[in-house]
């Protein structure tokens, strides 16, 4: 999981994997480390967003998403994206 979600953001790619029973589909922006935990923060393509509220990067553990797929379809990082870790003690791996 950790080399195909490495793949994707140096790449910008989509990538599809198994979250909590479904299958969802991620732009992933940033890897990393929380407390020894690996997570990702990644903008869930299938989320449903009002009008009214603008697109936000979700954090994903890594431990919870199986089955990943590489897809061959790129994205466009948001605008709002800083590539920071988003707390001052979690461990920056890789960002776009």
């Amino acid at each position: 999981m950790r080399l195909t979600l490495m793949e994707a953001i140096t790449r910008r790619r989509l990538v599809s994997a198994r979250y909590n029973g479904g299958v969802i589909t991620l732009a992933p922006h940033l890897l990393f480390e929380r407390h020894g935990d690996l997570f990702v923060s990644a903008l869930n393509m299938g989320k449903s967003w009002r009008e009214d509220e603008e697109p936000r990067l979700g954090q994903f553990k890594l431990a919870g998403l199986t089955d990943p797929q590489l897809s061959a379809e790129s994205f466009d990082p948001l605008p709002s994206f800083d590539g920071t870790a988003p707390r001052p003690d979690d461990t920056l791996i890789l960002a776009l």
